[in-house]
């Protein structure tokens, strides 16, 4: 009796030690909105780099048919939230951010959109987003692009960060 319950233990042990492996190895590009990564050196000499999953509109309407984003916190991607990183502080808009790692949230209010850069970067999508770890928040406005953009698209220029999904594009000064 008790070998037959030491190898009952071993065996869920091994099952469990076999899940937890497979979970750690996932392979985020089979996943329906697949890893990307925008990077670049801005002109202050700063790298930014933009951790995010693209979502597809398939022929959905942001706002719509897919992310309910009007007045609402959206992790500004798909799975993860999207994680921003700057290696040097920075000023965005007219204020500063401190390097380090942040989650980029959005909120859409029309075309005036509110671009929030939150301490707690690790986390799945928007759930357990908490305004109190915001370390910025500013103002972007939204301008209408065609075509539409069928993936989420994040570019880092000299001076910019923007985005396009569908047929808005947000951009916000980074030096």
């Amino acid at each position: 009796m008790k070998k037959l319950l030491a190898i009952a233990l071993l065996a869920s042990g091994l099952m469990i030690s076999s899940h937890e492996a497979n979970a750690q190895t996932e392979d985020k590009s089979k996943k329906p909105s697949p890893p990307a990564k925008a990077e670049g050196k801005i002109a202050s000499g700063a790298t930014i780099t933009i951790d995010y999953s693209q979502p597809s509109l398939k022929g959905r309407t942001p706002g719509k048919d897919v992310e309910p984003m009007e007045g609402k916190v959206w992790r500004t991607g798909a799975n993860d939230a999207t994680v921003f990183e700057t290696d040097k502080e920075l000023m965005v808009g007219n204020a500063k951010l401190p390097a380090g790692k942040y989650g980029l949230f959005t909120i859409y209010n029309g075309d005036d959109v509110t671009v929030i850069f939150n301490k707690t970067w690790k986390q799945w999508g928007a759930f357990k987003y908490m305004e109190a770890d915001d370390a910025l928040r500013i103002k972007a406005k939204a301008s209408t692009i065609s075509p539409a953009a069928e993936k989420l698209l994040f570019t880092v220029g000299a001076n910019t960060v923007s985005f396009v999904w569908g047929n808005k594009k947000v951009e916000f000064p980074v030096k």
